[in-house]
């Protein structure tokens, strides 16, 4: 079971990406309120849930949180400011479009970059231990599977709308066949072995 909440009386916004070990397409993350006490049975990291659970899931959050957002970060702007910065970034965005001024972060993972006088905890796999940070999970993940399904018909050679962009041999053989795509990661090793992909 995950805990409701990690402060006793502090409105806390749950933060979680999807998408940084990606070679195309954007980190996208979510920042989620949920209202004090906030209890479900399924609800947990995003990873651990089928695709029809996080679907409904998503909805449900929806509809019963206090404030929610999701942002995106692209491919061009990840290879300017390097994957991690992206993921603040994104994580920063989201929280600036709650409609609500969140008093604490709980950010999944060991590291983030403190913005407009928020504070933050750092929690690793956040993910599965509070339901904030799960259900910024369900949403960031959702919209970023939303956006990779949909490039996908742009670009059926690399099968996104199966792999979502991560570093699956299909992908790859996408790659080296027709080289790389407007949406793939510049700054990443887009193929194991070093071919001139960009010249």
């Amino acid at each position: 079971m995950l805990k409701a909440h990690f402060s006793e009386d502090k409105l806390e916004a749950g933060c979680d990406e999807a998408g940084r070990g990606c070679l195309a397409g954007p980190v996208v993350a979510a920042a989620v309120i949920l209202p004090r006490g906030f209890q479900h049975e399924d609800l947990n990291d995003s990873k651990q849930l089928s695709k029809k659970k996080r679907d409904r899931i998503r909805l449900e959050i929806e509809s019963e949180a206090l404030a929610w957002a999701v942002a995106f970060v692209d491919n061009e702007e990840i290879d300017q400011l390097n994957i991690l910065n992206a993921s603040y970034r994104a994580m920063q965005l989201a929280v600036d479009q709650l409609k609500q001024q969140p008093e604490l972060l709980l950010i999944d993972g060991n590291r983030y970059k403190p913005h407009n006088d928020i504070p933050f905890e750092c929690i690793i796999k956040g993910d599965g231990k509070y339901y904030s940070i799960a259900a910024a999970s369900v949403l960031a993940k959702t919209y970023r599977d939303e956006f990779m399904e949909k490039i996908a018909l742009e670009h059926p050679q690399y099968e996104w709308e199966k792999n979502k962009g991560y570093p699956t041999n299909a992908h790859r053989e996408g790659i080296k066949m027709i080289g790389p795509s407007p949406y793939h990661r510049k700054s990443f090793r887009l193929l194991p072995e070093q071919l001139e992909l960009f010249t």
